[in-house]
């Protein structure tokens, strides 16, 4: 605008008059700018998108910084350790898991269990490290504290990495890329800042209303541990033998339903003629959250470890498995649990009854899981 109002000025100086369309100056008014456009109009361009990533970077770095700040204070008053956490917790936010080679389809699942499983046994052991006498719901709450800051952290990271790189080489691809994601990024970030929230208070979040369900429907039963962090029971329900699996609770816990379902019908040897699986599920934008579907197969998200072992299970023994979803959005799953989505909790178990009642015949057995956090959720 600088250049066009000088080349007006220029044009009107030099007898821009009524023949000024003939007037030299007036193509230079008209094309100048668009030459310009055309050999700078790019890195004008990256450097409108570079202040708005900044803008953005900006507010991932104040997410993560204070999701460390809360993760250092609640382990400071609620759990007391004898030595300042501090160091500790920048070590955990800096933890990684490098998956194992995925060349052997044939036995890429059982180095996953593997990994996981070591990964996990790593992370509880560092969290009991900060404080002797620490309980189970102590650990689980920190743990998942320190999962989200940890996420929080690494978006942080990624984000800058591709903002610093964009800025060094102003790659119009890589900058208009990283601008183009960086509202869902965003989401996901606040989404995990919430949800410190409530894993600091043990209150129920979206993805609880699995083993909610089911745990309403373990009350007064007598509970066995069938894997680690992973309990079943016995019911009945229209002449139909009921077995009920959730993740332990009140804890923040996912449990292994895999192992688990390995364990009752490979090792016991139960008799099962049908799973129905309950869970959360990524709702399509438009959907309501909180409405119930129903459908055919494993409902469990994951990285496949759980979901393979229950799939292989099924197979093996020729047993159909039923999925009774909620939809609900990446927000809602980690936050508190809405409204919405504990209405939903009638129209669920009524689906649950409905199916057994359509799939199965009198005396057989139904095993119900479950799946997601139990955090907030007893049985």
């Amino acid at each position: 605008m600088l250049i066009f109002s000088l080349l007006l000025q220029i044009n009107s100086i030099f007898g821009g008059g009524s023949d000024s369309g003939t007037n030299p100056l007036t193509y230079i008014l008209w094309f100048a700018p668009i030459f310009l456009l055309m050999i700078y109009g790019q890195k004008f361009q990256s450097w409108m998108i570079l202040g708005d990533v900044s803008k953005s970077l900006t507010k991932l770095k104040t997410m993560k910084e204070r999701a460390r700040k809360e993760a250092i204070d609640y382990i400071k008053t609620s759990i007391k350790p004898s030595t300042d956490p501090c160091e500790r917790i920048d070590r955990f936010l800096e933890y990684f898991t490098i998956m194992p080679v995925d060349l052997d389809p044939a036995g890429i699942i059982g180095k996953l269990d593997h990994i996981i499983r070591t990964r996990d046994e790593r992370i509880r052991s560092e969290i009991k490290r900060m404080a002797e006498g620490m309980t189970e719901s102590h650990a689980s709450r920190v743990e998942n504290i320190l999962e989200a800051a940890t996420a929080l952290n690494m978006i942080y990271k990624v984000v800058r990495h591709f903002y610093l790189m964009g800025k060094r080489t102003t790659s119009m691809f890589v900058l208009v890329q990283l601008q183009m994601v960086m509202p869902l990024l965003l989401q996901e970030a606040e989404a995990l800042q919430n949800a410190i929230g409530a894993f600091k208070e043990g209150q129920p979040i979206g993805d609880s209303i699995g083993p909610m369900i089911v745990g309403k429907m373990m009350i007064g039963k007598d509970k066995k541990i069938i894997a680690r962090e992973t309990v079943y029971t016995e019911g009945e329900y229209m002449n139909r033998k009921l077995y009920l699996l959730k993740a332990e609770g009140p804890s923040g816990a996912v449990g292994r339903p895999g192992e688990a379902v390995q364990r009752l019908v490979g090792e016991i040897g139960l008799k099962i003629d049908a799973i129905v699986m309950i869970d959360a599920a990524l709702k399509l934008e438009g959907e309501t959250t909180g409405a119930v579907a129903e459908g055919i197969g494993a409902a469990i998200g994951g990285i496949g470890v759980e979901k393979y072992q229950i799939e292989e299970v099924a197979t093996s023994f020729n047993i159909p498995v039923y999925a009774v979803i909620i939809k609900e959005s990446i927000q809602d799953a980690i936050t508190i649990m809405r409204k919405e989505i504990s209405d939903s909790f009638d129209k669920v178990s009524s689906t649950v009854f409905s199916v057994i009642e359509d799939k199965t015949s009198l005396g057989q057995s139904v095993l119900i899981i479950g799946i997601g956090n139990t955090l907030g959720v007893a049985q």
